[in-house]
């Protein structure tokens, strides 16, 4: 592909490397590392004068870190004349904070940051001029940003996933952890024609949930948990065990980002599932090996196609109901 550079940042390489592999292209000579100050320096090692750049950056690991690193090889690469700076960020850091949230104490409520904002308005003014994402954990974040915003979908792979991997998916049910997420697991039903359930929970305080109730019948069908990411895990292991209780014969759990943060690990391979499954957004071989029922859907080819589609001007909503051969 002519007029076209892509670069890694640290935060995942095997992504950006399968990315590269299927475009067919070298990635970017980039030198990034730390002073002894621990202040963040960029080298881009090539020409990127009037190029079409896309720089794949997580948000992940040492999520500060990452992020600043991306903010300064968005803005080198900016004021070193290239046509175009796309931001490839498969998970999209401080997500969560999308809102001023009703946690805590009433008072509390009028101070709470909106964090997404604050990186949207971050990554715009460092340069991005088009952001590529995957899965937010709110759609509206998108609004959050005055450049273009390409929010790509896991659910294509999701669904390739279920029919190959899970014999009896036909007699499957979708469940959803929670009720902000029955949208997502109403597609993914209607897509597959089986039915659907949800678990509300009532939470008291952030990463700890209290009481659950199960609408919906499981008995004797394979459970599906679907979401959007897992950190501690402490709902859907809690999900998993009512599933259960409800008679469930297996229960699988299949999340796009699955940060699996502190206790995680453990709580998984402690709970009653068969398989949790996760796409490759963020670096999982590290918990793969302390977690044997992890396994990960690999979505380089959706990033890949992605970029491909917007490197020539063509349309990217096909991406969002196929996974590309």
């Amino acid at each position: 592909m002519p007029n076209i550079v892509l670069f890694s940042g640290s935060s995942h390489h095997d992504l950006s490397q399968r990315v590269a592999d299927r475009l067919g292209l070298e990635l970017g000579k980039v030198v990034t590392k730390k002073f002894s100050n621990q202040e963040t320096s960029v080298e881009i090692g090539e020409s990127v004068r009037g190029e079409d750049v896309y720089i794949i950056q997580s948000g992940c690991g040492e999520i500060n870190d990452n992020l600043m690193e991306l903010l300064i090889m968005i803005n080198a690469c900016k004021i070193a004349s290239s046509s175009r700076v796309t931001a490839v960020i498969p998970c999209f850091p401080y997500a969560r904070q999308d809102k001023k949230d009703k946690k805590g104490s009433v008072e509390r409520w009028s101070r709470a940051p909106i964090s997404a904002k604050l990186v949207a308005n971050m990554l715009s003014v460092a340069g991005a001029d088009h952001i590529i994402t995957m899965d937010l954990h709110a759609s509206q974040i998108q609004g959050f940003f005055d450049i273009p915003v390409d929010n790509l979908y896991a659910e294509p792979a999701v669904l390739q996933w279920i029919k190959e991997n899970i014999p009896e998916w036909r007699n499957c049910i979708i469940v959803s952890p929670d009720a902000g997420g029955a949208k997502r697991v109403t597609s993914i039903a209607d897509r597959l024609n089986v039915e659907f359930a949800l678990i509300h929970k009532e939470r008291k305080k952030a990463n700890e949930v209290d009481r659950m109730v199960l609408v919906g019948d499981v008995k004797d069908r394979v459970a599906i948990l679907v979401d959007d990411m897992a950190d501690t895990c402490g709902t859907i292991c809690h999900a998993a065990d009512k599933l259960m209780t409800a008679g469930a014969t297996k229960v699988y759990a299949i999340l796009t980002h699955g940060i699996f943060s502190g206790p995680a690990l453990s709580r998984i391979n402690n709970a009653s599932f068969e398989a949790v499954v996760v796409t490759n957004t963020i670096p999982q071989e590290e918990k793969m090996k302390h977690c044997p029922k992890i396994q990960f859907i690999d979505i380089s080819m959706i990033l890949a196609e992605a970029i491909r589609r917007t490197h020539n001007g063509e349309s990217v909503s096909y991406l969002f109901s196929h996974v590309p051969l």
